[in-house]
């Protein structure tokens, strides 16, 4: 290849943005030089770096948009301080069978055992596979309904939310729910039942529901629906956040 060839085709890369064929360019011409191989082998193995570049920065972006509050993978999950959580469940679960079946997950139990962590890292698996998905705690997702009731735009907040593939809402019932909080969880509930999957954790045992959605029908209706179609990982132990604590004192 010319010198006056070989700086057309590095400018070119470059105008089109290209910059992985670019940057490995030289390191394919010699690598089919000394294999023997075909421009078509060659081509397809510098393409390669770009597509797996463009696949990374894509999956970076997804787990961005997804606003989780952490970046955290099962990988950094200690099955062996709670030992409740099945590990093979659990990937399982990151292998993201259920969103083919519309399935929801709901991780159950006490304050500080991981179910935060669980149901990000299962989410995170969902990003980096260019799942459209969304982590938000239980109290904003309801303020921003009612926000958008009061502004006559609920259908639109709606539509966004049901928009995910995967929705994770993280603490219910850590704080009250009224009556007009309760008809929007459900009414948000129902448009993606069946439809989408919902990750909840919750440190409320599903006989405490009632209390939870001040109204026991819409309280049974929603149960209804998310449980249908569920995994439910109870999950029971010490405080996973106070492990290295716990540790210090042993």
């Amino acid at each position: 290849m010319s010198n006056s060839t070989y700086n057309q085709l590095t400018a070119n890369l470059e105008l089109l943005k290209l910059s992985q064929m670019k940057l490995h360019l030289d390191e394919i011409r010699d690598f089919v030089t000394t294999n023997g191989l075909s421009f078509t082998e060659g081509l397809l193995k510098l393409s390669n770096y770009e597509v797996d570049f463009k696949e990374q920065n894509a999956s970076r972006s997804m787990i961005k948009a997804a606003a989780f509050p952490f970046v955290k993978e099962l990988k950094d999950y200690d099955f062996g301080f709670q030992p409740s959580v099945n590990e093979q469940e659990m990937r399982e679960l990151a292998s993201l069978g259920f969103l083919e079946k519309n399935e929801n997950i709901v991780f159950l139990g006490p304050s500080g055992v991981g179910k935060t962590h669980l149901a990000t890292s299962i989410g995170i698996a969902a990003a980096k596979k260019r799942v459209s998905t969304y982590f938000i705690k239980c109290n904003d997702l309801l303020q921003q309904l009612k926000r958008a009731k009061l502004e006559n735009r609920l259908d639109a907040r709606f539509k966004h939310f049901c928009h995910y593939r995967l929705l994770i809402i993280d603490e219910l019932g850590y704080l009250p729910i009224d009556k007009e909080d309760s008809n929007l969880f459900f009414q948000l509930i129902d448009m993606r039942y069946e439809k989408k999957s919902t990750i909840l954790t919750t440190n409320m045992n599903f006989n405490e529901w009632d209390s939870v959605f001040f109204d026991a029908v819409v309280a049974n209706a929603i149960m209804d629906r998310v449980l249908h179609h569920a995994h439910v990982i109870p999950i029971s132990g010490k405080s996973y956040r106070l492990k290295d604590h716990l540790k210090q004192t042993d």
